[in-house]
C-alpha cells in the first residue's frame, strides 16, 4: 500500500516522523510531501520518499492558490497513492479543494483540538469534507467532537500521535538544578515544560494559551500558605515572541517575587524532568501535550481538564486534573501533590505504565495501518 502524507513543516511535526518510521515496517510505502528543512533528510533516513512542496493553504497567497492545487494534482497523479493522509488543518484544507476531482480516500489525522473548540474554524474545515474523508482524532475530546459536529462515528477512528517513548527513561536524581538555583534542600520543585506561546486575539485569548500566568498564581498562591516551593519554567518564546517572554517574566516578578525560575530553552529537558517534584500542564487548549513526556518520566503530574489531558491525566489513578484557567484549583492540586510523596509517585508510577501501553508505536502503526485498509476497501 502506497500512501502520500502531507506536512506543513520541514522543522517539526516529528510525531509524523516516528508515525511514518512505524508504518514503513510494516510494509507500507510512505512518502512525505513537505516543505525544505531538517526533516526532509530525516524522512529520507528512515526510508520514506520526500517531495519538497508546501501543501498548507495558509502559507500561499489566495491568487497562487490554483497553481498550488495544479501541481498537488500532478504529484498524486505521478505518486498514485492508495491513500492521502495529512497532519494539519491548512493541508487538508488544500487536499480537498485540490484533489476533488480524484477518487482517493483523504484522511485528516487530528494533531490537536485547537480549531474544534471554535465554531468558526471547525465549520471551516469540515465545509470542504465529503464522502471520501476519515478522520483520525488523536484524542477522545476530539473525536466527540466530530461527533457533535455531525460527523459520523465511523468515520472518525481514535489514534493517538506517535511518541519515541523509549527516548524517555526515569532516572535518579542528580541535584543539578537545586544546585545552580542556590535552593535549601528542603525546597520543593514545581516544574511547567511549554513553549511561551502568545495570546491569539483573534480566538479572544486574554492569556497565553500554555498557561504560564496561572502556574505562577498557583505558585504565588502556594507560597503564601506556607509551602516551601518554587516554579521552574523551561521554554523559550514561540515564533519569536520575545515579547511576551518579557512580559511574562515580569508578570512572575510582580506576582511572586523570588519564586519562579526561568531557564530558557534547554536539550536536557528529560534530565529536568527527573529534577521535579511535581510537573504542571496548565494549559488552556492541548493534545495530550507534555503530559505525556512527565507521565513517560514517572514525574507527578498536574495536568487541566482539556483536549486530551483526560485521556492519560486520570484522578486518583494516574494525576491530578484542574479546571482550566484556575490557579487556585491549580493550587490545591499542587498542595496535595507536595503532601505526601508516596502517594504521588504511586500516581506518577501507574501514568508511566498507562502511556507505555497507549503510546506504543508498533500498536499505533498497526492502528492506522488498519485504517488505511478500512478507508481504502483493503480489509
Amino acid at each position: 500500500m502506497r500512501v502520500l502524507h502531507l506536512l506543513k513543516t520541514g522543522i517539526g511535526a516529528r510525531w509524523a516522523l516516528h508515525q511514518v518510521q512505524e508504518l514503513i515496517h510494516l510494509g507500507i510505502d510512505a512518502q512525505v510531501a513537505l516543505p525544505a528543512g531538517p526533516m526532509v533528510e530525516r524522512f529520507a533516513a528512515i526510508g520514506a520518499k520526500t517531495h519538497l512542496f508546501q501543501s498548507d493553504i495558509a502559507a500561499h497567497r489566495p491568487w497562487h492558490w490554483p497553481k498550488m492545487f495544479a501541481s498537488l494534482h500532478d504529484l498524486v497523479d505521478t505518486i498514485a497513492p492508495d491513500v492521502i493522509h495529512s497532519h494539519f488543518v491548512g493541508t487538508t484544507v488544500t487536499m480537498r479543494l485540490a484533489l476533488k476531482s480524484l477518487d482517493i480516500p483523504r484522511v485528516f489525522q487530528v494533531p490537536g483540538p485547537l480549531h474544534l473548540e471554535h465554531p468558526l474554524y471547525a465549520r471551516a474545515e469540515l465545509a470542504f469534507a465529503d464522502g471520501r474523508d476519515h478522520w483520525i482524532a488523536a484524542c477522545r475530546w476530539t473525536k466527540q467532537a466530530y461527533h457533535a459536529y455531525g460527523i459520523a462515528p465511523q468515520r472518525v477512528s481514535l489514534s493517538y500521535n506517535t511518541t519515541d517513548v523509549s527516548a524517555f527513561t526515569p532516572r535518579s536524581r542528580s541535584g543539578g538544578l537545586r544546585q545552580a538555583l542556590h535552593l535549601k534542600s528542603g525546597t520543593r520543585i514545581a516544574g511547567m515544560v511549554a513553549y511561551l506561546y502568545p495570546p491569539k486575539r483573534y480566538l479572544g485569548q486574554r492569556r497565553g494559551i500554555k498557561g504560564h500566568e496561572d502556574f505562577i498564581d498557583a505558585i504565588a498562591r502556594c507560597r503564601a500558605i506556607g509551602h516551601d516551593v518554587v516554579g521552574v519554567v523551561v521554554g523559550g518564546a514561540w515564533g519569536g515572541a520575545a515579547w511576551y517572554e518579557s512580559q511574562i517574566h515580569a508578570y512572575a516578578t510582580r506576582h511572586c517575587p523570588d519564586g519562579i525560575h526561568f531557564l530558557g530553552l534547554r536539550n536536557d529537558v528529560n534530565d529536568l524532568y527527573t529534577e521535579f517534584d511535581v510537573a504542571v500542564h496548565p494549559s488552556l487548549s492541548e493534545n495530550v501535550g507534555g503530559a505525556l513526556e512527565s507521565s513517560l518520566m514517572a514525574v507527578p503530574t498536574i495536568a487541566t481538564s482539556v483536549g486530551g489531558f483526560p485521556d492519560l491525566v486520570i484522578p486518583n489513578q494516574t494525576g491530578w486534573l484542574v479546571p482550566p484557567a484556575s490557579p487556585i484549583a491549580l493550587a490545591e492540586a499542587l498542595s496535595q501533590a507536595l503532601a505526601d510523596d508516596m502517594h504521588a509517585r504511586q500516581l506518577a508510577a501507574n501514568a508511566r505504565e498507562l502511556a507505555l501501553r497507549l503510546f506504543s508505536p508498533p500498536r499505533l502503526a498497526r492502528e492506522i495501518r488498519d485504517i488505511y485498509r478500512l478507508v481504502s476497501g483493503q480489509e
